[in-house]
This record gives C-alpha cells, sequence and structure tokens, in this order.
C-alpha cells in the first residue's frame, strides 16, 4: 500500500452519515477538522488505507453545494501542500435515507448536481436507515431505475448498498439489527485504485472485524430482549419462552455472516434452535442457575438474569460458529460439532458466568434502567475473545 485513498460522503443532514462512518471504520476512527474550514470532517482508521471526508450537505441549494465543495477543494490543496500525494477524491459514498421512499428519485437528482465536479468518479449510493426488509429491494431498484436516466450516473454508480448502520429498537423486544457495512467495505476497497487498495488479506481481516462487531451489537440487543421477557412475573421453567428471540437472534447472524437458505442452511439453524431452547443442555443450565446458593435477589431479577443469560450464550456461541464457517474452517454440514459447540456454551462454563452476574445484582429491581444494567453485564460476562476455544 502506497498510501491513503479517500472517499468523500454526501448527503443530506439527518441522513446518518456520522453513524455510518463511525460503524464502519470502527472504535479505532479519528476524526480531524480539514485545517481551513469547519464544514470539511476527515475521518482516518488505521485498519483501513483510505479516509472517509465527511463535506457537509452537497445536495442542498446552489450557494450550499458550491460552498461544500469548495471546502473539498480547499482541504485537497491544503493536503498537497503538506507533502501529502493521496489528496484525489477516489470514491463516493452518497447517501440517502431510506425511510424516506417518496424523496428517493428526487434524492438521486441531487446526486447528480453534487457530484459533477467529479465528472468520473465511481459512485456507491448508500440507502440509510433500511429498516424495512421487505422494501430493501424495492428502494436499489428505484435508485437503479432513476440513475439509469442520467448518463453519467448510469457509469459512475457502481453499487447501491441498503445499510442499517447501528440496532434499530422497535420494542423492547424486537429490533432491526445492523447490515450492510461490510459490503459497503468490500465494494469501497474494490473501487480504490491499484495503489491504495488493501491487501486482500488485510481487508478480509478487517470486514471479519467488522462482522464480529456487528454480531455483538446483534447479541447484546437479543439479551436486552431476553431480560425483559424474563422479567416478567412467569416463572422461567425452559426456554421455550425465549424462541423468538431466539430465532430473530440467530437469523439476524446467519445474514450477516452469508449462511444461506438451503435445506444444510436450514438443518443447521434448526440444531441451534433446538440447543437453545428445549434441549436438555438448555433446561439444565437454567436449572442451575436458580439452584445457586447464596444469592440474595429478587426472583424477578434471577428469571431475568436467566433468560438473558441464555440468549447471549447461544448468541455468542452462534457468533463463533457462524464465523468459523465463514472462513472456511468449519462446513454447514459440521452440525454434530455445531451441537457440541452450543451445548458446551450452556454447561459449566455456563453456570460460572452466570453465577458471577447474579452475585453483581444484590438489591438490584428489574425496572426498566435496571434491565438495561443486567443485559450489560450478561453482555460482558459472556464475550469471548475470538481464540477462546469453541470445542
Amino acid at each position: 500500500m502506497s498510501g491513503f485513498g479517500n472517499v468523500l460522503v454526501i448527503g443530506s443532514g439527518g441522513v446518518g452519515k456520522s453513524t455510518l462512518i463511525r460503524k464502519v471504520l470502527g472504535s479505532d476512527v479519528n476524526e480531524r477538522g480539514g485545517g481551513l474550514t469547519h464544514e470539511v470532517h476527515v475521518y482516518e482508521s488505521l485498519s483501513v488505507p483510505y479516509r472517509v471526508i465527511d463535506a457537509g450537505d452537497l445536495s442542498g441549494g446552489f450557494l450550499a453545494r458550491r460552498a461544500g465543495v469548495r471546502a473539498v477543494k480547499r482541504w485537497s490543496r491544503t493536503n498537497a501542500l503538506d507533502g501529502n500525494a493521496d489528496n484525489d477524491i477516489n470514491v463516493i459514498w452518497y447517501c440517502i435515507e431510506g425511510k424516506s421512499r417518496k424523496l428517493i428519485r428526487q434524492q438521486v437528482s441531487e446526486l447528480a448536481r453534487a457530484t459533477d465536479v467529479w465528472y468520473s468518479v465511481p459512485i456507491i449510493v448508500v440507502i440509510t436507515k433500511s429498516y424495512a426488509e421487505l422494501e430493501r429491494e424495492e428502494n436499489v431498484a428505484i435508485v437503479r431505475e432513476a440513475c439509469n436516466h442520467r448518463r453519467r450516473l448510469k457509469r459512475n454508480v457502481r453499487a447501491i448498498i441498503p445499510v442499517v448502520a447501528d440496532t434499530y429498537q422497535l420494542s423492547s423486544t424486537t429490533f432491526v439489527p445492523p447490515s450492510g457495512l461490510p459490503e459497503l467495505l468490500e465494494a469501497t476497497d474494490e473501487l480504490m485504485p491499484e495503489g491504495v487498495r488493501a491487501v486482500k488479506t488485510d481487508i478480509e481481516a478487517f470486514t471479519l472485524k467488522r462482522r464480529r462487531a456487528v454480531a455483538r451489537s446483534i447479541v447484546a440487543a437479543s439479551t436486552a430482549a431476553g431480560v425483559t421477557v424474563g422479567a416478567v412475573p412467569i416463572p422461567i421453567s425452559d426456554a421455550l419462552i425465549l424462541t423468538p428471540i431466539e430465532t430473530a437472534e440467530v437469523n439476524a447472524l446467519a445474514t450477516l455472516y452469508g449462511i444461506g437458505k438451503g435445506s444444510s442452511s436450514k438443518k443447521l439453524l434448526n440444531t441451534i434452535l433446538e440447543v437453545g431452547t428445549v434441549s436438555t443442555a438448555a433446561k439444565a443450565a437454567i436449572s442451575a442457575l436458580k439452584a445457586v446458593p447464596g444469592i440474595n435477589v429478587a426472583a424477578s431479577v434471577i428469571n431475568a438474569a436467566i433468560a438473558g443469560s441464555i440468549v447471549a450464550a447461544i448468541g455468542e456461541a452462534t457468533m463463533r460458529v457462524f464465523e468459523r464457517i465463514y472462513v472456511g474452517e468449519k462446513t454447514l454440514d459440521d452440525t454434530e460439532w455445531v451441537k457440541r459447540a452450543l451445548e458446551s456454551s450452556l454447561s459449566k462454563d455456563f453456570i460460572a458466568r452466570g453465577t458471577k452476574v447474579l452475585g453483581k445484582l444484590s438489591g438490584v429491581s428489574a425496572g426498566k434502567d435496571q434491565k438495561a444494567d443486567i443485559a450489560g453485564l450478561l453482555v460482558g460476562a459472556f464475550s469471548r475473545k475470538s481464540g477462546e476455544s469453541d470445542e
């Protein structure tokens, strides 16, 4: 890699650009101003070979668009004066909001105006806040059809990617998981000039790391939902009550790791859900936590913690299983190994981690704020480093 590539992000205010940038680049992202104007914000990460430049809203009126373009050009000149050769815009992310379907064609028209000074730069249209999964393909088709009526956009728009940058909570027990982030990263890298494109193994390692981060957010949201369900005044005798939550969790993780919908995939998913809901291992895990001696915790809190523990443990184990399938270490047909890995997640180690959390909950109620605290403790307790064994 000889230098940095530059990604220009364009989109109106409120479309979710800042969240998108931080979620794509990860926790080690560094933000700095452009040096000459407050309108340009430059984001860099040590993990990827390009910087992301947010120039504000270039899709508005003429004056705002001209000011934004000038800000980007000033940044480019300043970068060159500082001795950096990598000052060209290589890829454009144009963000439009998926919730505003009626405005998509209008936003494509604004895209044409906002990017006319970068005549030949490849464009990725990012459809942010794509919460309605059934509408994603339709939105992509609308964008594609609108771009096809404009010669330059038809040539320059290389990808259209629906994205949910962060977990979107629909209710206390349902949510829309993040999606599209690794695909956006991979598409961007493919469009970079050869000299700044990441080494294949580097970009694969980084996208795997980003998938893992997204997976953990799915597990965290699912765990919070499990805590909420468990806190209801109904005795938890088995994990069957958690079936809808675990099903949503496992399906979201399967989508993230590209687990298909064929017969082998269905058998794999069914194996995971059976272990997490109706298996002897799940029932034994619940009984063991209920029988932990010396725990002075309200019954509703115990139930909430147990339910959340099951969801967290199954989520973490599923994430590791899917990751090993994703990198080619295992296959969809290794169901016996999968069953052992999932059952292992509900064994002695599960009891030890769950007991540790219960020991921290003395005097805690199961109110709304406390549920979030319980879920946070459980996610921390059941998270494992990537090198830990699944056997």
